[in-house]
C-alpha cells in the first residue's frame, strides 16, 4: 500500500508553500513532542526506520488531519505500547499502572548534545561486490509494502541512471520490520523528470533518489 506520507509528485495534493521565516517550533508543546520521540528512541528498542514505519502507518484520514508532531506523537505511541512501555490503562489514566519495560539506557540531559554530534551511521560491511556501477541504466521497482519503504511511490517503475555507487547501508525495508539489518549497496539514480511526471514536466529537471539494491533491476 501506498502510506499516507508519501504524496511527493501525487496530483491533488497540491505544491508545497514554504512559510516565510518559519520557527522551528509553532507551539512549546511540539519541543517536549520532539524531546520524547529522542529521549524514548535513545531507550534502544526499536530502530529508526521503525520509528519512520509507526509514523506512516497512521491511518490515512488521522494522518491527513494532523500536524507534523501530532503524528510523530502516535508514532511513539505506538512503538511504546508494541515494546511494553506503556498500557492503554496507563494512557487511560494518564500515569502508569501497568508493569513496563526497563529501557536499555537512559539519555541524560548532560549527554544530548554528544548523542546528536554522534548521530546514528548507517554504513555496515558487506563481502559482496556491488551490481551497478556508475552509468549504469536502471529500473526501480514496482514494489507496494505495507512497511517503510525508502523508494518513493512517484519512483516505482521508471527508468534512471545510476550517478553515485554509495557504501552497503541499512536496508530500511527490512529494519522497519524488525528483520535484522540486511545492509545492501546504495545507489544515487537520476531521473529525467519527465520519466517522471511525464511529458508536461521542466525538461531542464533532474530528479535524484537514493535507491537501494534490491529495488533496482538492469534497464
Amino acid at each position: 500500500m501506498t502510506v499516507p506520507q508519501d504524496v511527493g509528485g501525487r496530483p491533488a495534493f497540491g505544491p508545497v508553500i514554504p512559510e516565510d521565516d518559519e520557527p522551528p517550533f509553532h507551539a512549546d508543546w511540539e519541543k517536549r513532542a520532539l524531546g520524547l520521540v529522542l529521549g524514548a528512541g535513545a531507550w534502544g528498542a526499536w530502530s529508526i526506520d521503525e520509528s519512520r514505519s509507526a509514523r506512516e502507518l497512521v491511518p490515512a484520514p488521522v494522518y491527513f488531519a494532523s500536524s507534523y508532531y501530532e503524528v510523530w506523537t502516535m508514532g511513539l505511541e505506538t512503538l511504546a505500547k508494541r515494546h511494553g512501555f506503556l498500557s492503554d490503562r496507563d494512557l487511560a489514566t494518564g500515569h502508569a499502572v501497568d508493569p513496563a519495560t526497563t529501557p536499555r539506557r537512559v539519555l541524560k540531559a548532560a549527554d544530548i548534545a554528544a548523542m546528536l554530534a554522534r548521530g546514528g551511521p548507517s554504513n555496515r560491511p558487506l563481502s559482496t561486490p556491488a551490481r551497478f556501477g556508475s552509468g549504469d541504466c536502471v529500473r526501480t521497482s514496482t514494489i507496494d509494502p505495507p512497511h517503510h519503504t525508502r523508494l518513493p511511490h512517484y519512483a516505482r517503475g521508471k527508468i534512471g541512471v545510476v550517478e553515485t555507487v554509495h557504501e552497503p547501508h541499512v536496508f530500511p525495508d527490512s529494519n522497519a520490520q524488525r528483520l535484522g539489518e540486511a545492509p545492501q549497496w546504495l545507489y544515487t539514480v537520476a531521473f529525467d523528470a519527465r520519466k517522471l511526471f511525464g511529458p508536461s514536466a521542466d525538461p531542464t529537471l533532474t530528479v535524484s533518489i537514493d535507491a537501494w539494491e534490491s529495488y533496482l533491476e538492469p534497464a
